[in-house]
């Protein structure tokens, strides 16, 4: 008989792997490894992610990595910006390329392979982005030169997605980039040639190792690859479960699957948190009664403060003019203890945001509603 697990063993599973119930004492390029990437359309909330999961994280930890290239940001999972070690974007990312083809068949995107060659496009942008690093905006104008009949925005988006390109660290940007920041080729940070497109057997099985256990539509929302099911029925050495719900969920032997009543210390997720994105049913980590709090109608995902492993309310940091303050909303009532917990951590946190500000304050709102 298949093993049942429940949702608070799936929710310790998740936790381990994302280094959410202990902090690991790794370097913050195994930890990115670990997760298989770091969402990172805005360039600040990996800091927190990080800082959340790595033992005695500094700032400067991450950016020295992003400023040598041993961490790399890059479109990568569904088309979405996230931070990726070069190891592991010169082994996959041409294993994502069907997803991010996928962007053609919007209508103004697949003008572009219609009214042009779209090799001589995407040959013509490399080019450009060699000669000088752009922005995808500063990008729009010389491609409509060079093509006249193409609208520039489209074909400036179509090299975004086709091309593997990376963008470039600002020196000095307390967050490493800008929210402007430049792109150019991969091979400018990247010095490992990338493994040509192919199967995408070994991102399935990071992901597994990062998430699971999952099911196919899972790995399916995480990485936005079609035809995940035949990648996990044909990678060996799988083991499989059933969820509550009858689902069936592959993971990795021996990949770690704790105790439902393991401790799960409280955790401050940042903004767009790839724990809180990644699986179809969120409920491992957060209550469909909840979801609304966090996931908002304009795509939006907020702050999440972790208590007993699941979400239980948002936050919101406010740095600067010599104060620090983090504004914690609970989605219901919380216990004193639970309160005192979460202010605790949050102080740690705001040293963390803020190490030069004396005046910190964790302020615990009334529920939402």
């Amino acid at each position: 008989m298949t093993e049942v697990l429940s949702r608070r063993r799936l929710n310790r599973a998740l936790l381990a792997r994302q280094g959410l119930l202990v902090r690991d004492a790794v370097d913050v390029v195994a930890m990115t490894e670990r997760l298989v990437g770091v969402q990172a359309q805005e360039p600040a909330p990996p800091f927190v992610g990080l800082w959340s999961r790595v033992e005695d994280l500094r700032r400067d930890d991450l950016l020295d990595a992003l400023g040598d290239g041993r961490i790399v940001r890059a479109t990568a999972m569904r088309g979405t910006i996230h931070l990726l070690s070069a190891g592991d974007y010169a082994a996959h990312r041409m294993a994502l390329q069907p997803v991010l083809r996928t962007a053609m068949q919007l209508p103004h995107l697949r003008a572009v392979a219609e009214e042009a060659d779209l090799d001589a496009v995407l040959a013509h942008a490399h080019r450009l982005l060699t000669e000088e690093p752009r922005t995808i905006a500063a990008l729009r104008e010389p491609l409509h030169d060079a093509f006249p009949q193409l609208d520039g925005h489209a074909a400036a988006h179509v090299a975004r997605m086709l091309l593997p390109l990376v963008q470039l660290p600002q020196p000095g940007h307390p967050d490493g980039f800008p929210g402007n920041a430049t792109f150019a080729p991969a091979e400018r940070l990247v010095p490992a040639p990338l493994a040509p497109e192919g199967p995408p057997h070994g991102l399935v099985r990071r992901y597994l190792g990062a998430f699971g256990p999952a099911t196919a539509a899972d790995v399916t929302k995480w990485s936005g690859l079609q035809g995940t099911r035949a990648v996990l029925d044909d990678l060996p050495d799988l083991v499989t479960f059933e969820d509550e719900r009858g689902r069936t969920l592959f993971d990795l032997q021996g990949a770690p699957r704790p105790p439902e009543d393991a401790p799960a210390p409280v955790r401050f997720l940042p903004r767009f948190d790839n724990a809180i994105l990644s699986h179809v049913d969120h409920s491992r980590i957060l209550d469909h009664e909840h979801r609304p709090h966090v996931f908002t109608v304009n795509g939006h995902i907020h702050g999440t403060v972790l208590h007993d492993g699941f979400g239980v309310a948002t936050w919101l940091p406010d740095v600067g003019s010599g104060r620090a303050s983090i504004a914690v909303r609970p989605f219901a009532r919380l216990s004193q203890k639970a309160q005192a917990s979460i202010r605790a951590e949050g102080r740690r946190l705001l040293r963390f945001l803020a190490p030069g500000t004396t005046d910190r304050e964790v302020e615990v709102l009334r529920p939402e509603g």
